[in-house]
This record gives structure tokens, C-alpha cells and sequence, in this order.
């Protein structure tokens, strides 16, 4: 069983107008039982909300805390019929439900990850839309736009050139999906509102070496440093905004109760953080944790994708008030710490120095 983590976040840390929208509300959220997912269904709890999981999983092992507290629908969202029947009754959809991966995955499985996205989102709009919810959120991504960006990164670039090619599978999807949801306001009078969130990371993260992304992947690599030293991919001079899984689910919220337009909003941290930063605190947690030295090794041949990524905040500040309150430092504390509290999961050891075991 996993390590319990609950979100910190509370219904006084959002505007009274997305308590107001969410109190007594049935919502449904696809991708509920996983890593943003149940955050986000912790979250709608703490607003008075009824949620809805529709998941694939038997018992949804982050969800096993709040279970007494939620519905759990088992379907397949790759079928229009099952995904219109987990909806039925709910008044908001948020659309979570996405494949993804790692820089590696991501450039290894381009088709897959268009089609199985795209389809996937078809039935979710297409069932929203037929039992006239009152708002669907799409999560979009800023894996939408181009290498070549401004920085930061403002909204109206996210049509610009093409999507970053090294995750060209997922940012034309999502791109996609913003695209489809505008159509569909406009034909059948759909409300919806568009989150463009940036790089995620937290407490129940995808930790598997070949799909996850680039903090959890730093995170167990630092735990099975050899010799105290952990491989990084590039030089570390590339950089990225991240976003705290708690202030991720808040943002989504935010923007799904209170900006009810087919135009997107970045959802994100005013913060950029080169990778060398990035792995070198990890590695100082993970020594404060372990009780020895380990730090990061850089290989310059290694893949690296975007040189920089930083989220422009503006618009989201402008219109919703909203700005990120966890730091990175704090972010990566709290989830080595969990990560720690699950190594047996992830078929790790943490209880002696791996560098001493036999």
C-alpha cells in the first residue's frame, strides 16, 4: 500500500467564486486515480464537490484514503458508449485522462501517443457535449509550443511554428484538443475553459525509468547513485518551469470554474530552473535523507529537447489572481520524501547506502 500523502491545499486557498461554482456539484474527472488526477479529486473534496473517477483500475491505490468519500466508475474512455455512461449525471467534466511520457518515450512513440490521446479526447468532448454538461475542462500542455519560443512564454504562441519535435506526439494532441473544444463551443454551444499547464512533478509521480519525467527519473537515479554520483542527460544548462502538483490541480480548478472560454490559460509557476539547479538540489535532499554524499554527473552527448522553457504568468494573474505557492525547493523536498516512503515499490532499498550493497 502506498505511503499517504494528502494534498495541503484547502478550500480557504481558492477564490470564493470556484467554491461557490463547485460546492454540492457531481464532477467527473478522467485520469482521477492518477499522479494530477487525484490530487485534483482530494481537491474538489475540500470544495464541497461530489466526485466522479472514471478509471480503468479496480481500486485505485491513491485514491484508497477517500474512497468512503467518492465514486468510482470503471470504464474504457476508449469506448464512446462506457465514457458517456461514466459521465451520466455529473454537471462538469475535467478532462485529465492522457498517455505520456519521459523525452525518451515521448520521441520513441510519436503515432501512439497523437492517437491514443486524440481518441480518448473525441469521447470525452463527444460525450460531454451530448448530456449538455455545464463546463468541460480541457488540460491541455505547454508541450504546445515551439522550440523556438519567446521567453517566457505567452499564450498566443501556442499556435506558433511547430510543437518542440522531441514531444511532437503529445504537443500536436493537445494542440488538437484546444482546436476541437473551440469548435465545439462555437457548433453546439459547449462551455469550456483551457488550461495550458507546465511541467508537473509531486508525490505520486511516475517514478518507472522507462516512461517518467525528468524530476522523477533524476529522483531514482539519485537513489541508485553509484558511487555517489547520478547520471543527467546534457550539460544542465537547459531549463523548465515547474509546477507542484498542488498548485497544478489548483490551477486547473481555477481555471475550469471561473474563465469559461475556448481560450487557453498557462497554468504555471513564475519560476525557471535550470536542469544543473534542478539535480543538483535533488541531490542534497537525497544525501540529507540517506545520510551520504550523492550528486549529479552531467554527460553533454546526452538528449536534452527545449533549451528553455518559462511560464508567463500574466494572463492567469490578470484574470484569475492566481500565482503558484510552492517553491521548487520545497516541491522537490516533499516529493524525495514520499518517493522514500515508496521505494519498495519501485524495487528500491533505502534503508542502508546503495553503493554499499552486495
Amino acid at each position: 500500500m502506498m505511503s499517504a500523502y494528502h494534498s495541503a491545499v484547502t478550500a480557504a486557498d481558492f477564490h470564493a467564486e470556484t467554491r461557490t461554482f463547485f460546492a454540492g456539484r457531481t464532477v467527473a474527472v478522467t485520469g482521477g486515480s492518477g499522479f494530477i488526477g487525484s490530487h485534483v479529486v482530494e481537491q474538489l473534496l475540500a470544495l464541497g464537490a461530489q466526485p466522479v473517477v472514471c478509471t480503468r483500475q479496480a481500486e485505485p491505490p491513491f485514491l484508497q484514503a477517500i474512497a468512503d468519500q467518492i465514486a468510482v466508475r470503471h470504464c474504457d474512455l476508449n469506448n464512446v458508449k462506457e465514457t458517456r455512461r461514466a459521465f451520466d449525471g455529473a454537471s462538469v467534466v475535467l478532462n485529465l485522462a492522457a498517455t505520456v511520457g519521459g523525452l525518451e518515450f515521448n520521441s520513441k512513440h510519436p503515432a501512439s501517443i497523437f492517437q491514443q490521446n486524440m481518441q480518448v479526447f473525441f469521447n470525452a468532448i463527444q460525450a460531454a457535449s451530448q448530456l449538455n454538461v455545464d463546463r468541460f475542462l480541457v488540460t491541455s500542455s505547454a508541450c504546445v509550443y515551439p522550440r523556438h519560443c519567446s521567453i517566457p512564454t505567452a499564450e498566443d504562441e501556442g499556435v506558433r511554428d511547430a510543437p518542440e519535435p522531441t514531444n511532437a506526439g503529445y504537443g500536436w494532441a493537445k494542440r488538437m484538443e484546444e482546436f476541437l473544444a473551440a469548435k465545439y463551443a462555437e457548433e453546439f454551444r459547449l462551455s469550456v475553459s483551457i488550461a495550458r499547464p507546465y511541467n508537473a512533478y509531486g508525490p505520486r509521480d511516475n517514478f518507472d525509468p522507462e516512461s517518467s519525467h525528468v524530476i522523477p527519473s533524476l529522483i531514482r537515479k539519485a537513489f541508485l547513485a553509484e558511487q555517489g554520483e547520478f547520471p543527467v542527460w546534457g550539460d544542465g544548462s537547459h531549463s523548465r518551469s515547474f509546477l507542484y502538483v498542488d498548485d497544478f490541480a489548483r490551477g486547473l480548478l481555477e481555471v475550469a470554474a471561473r474563465y469559461p472560454e475556448a481560450d487557453p490559460v498557462n497554468v504555471g509557476a513564475d519560476e525557471e530552473a535550470s536542469i544543473r539547479e534542478t539535480a543538483e538540489a535533488i541531490g542534497e535532499i537525497v544525501s540529507d535523507i540517506r545520510g551520504t554524499k550523492t550528486q549529479p554527473a552531467f554527460d553533454s552527448n546526452g538528449l536534452t529537447g527545449q533549451a528553455r522553457r518559462r511560464c508567463d504568468t500574466t494572463k492567469m494573474e490578470q484574470l484569475l489572481g492566481y500565482r503558484a505557492q510552492v517553491s521548487l525547493r520545497e516541491g522537490l523536498r516533499q516529493t524525495v520524501e514520499w518517493f522514500a516512503a515508496n521505494c519498495d515499490k519501485h524495487g528500491i532499498d533505502t534503508r542502508q547506502p546503495l553503493m554499499n550493497r552486495t
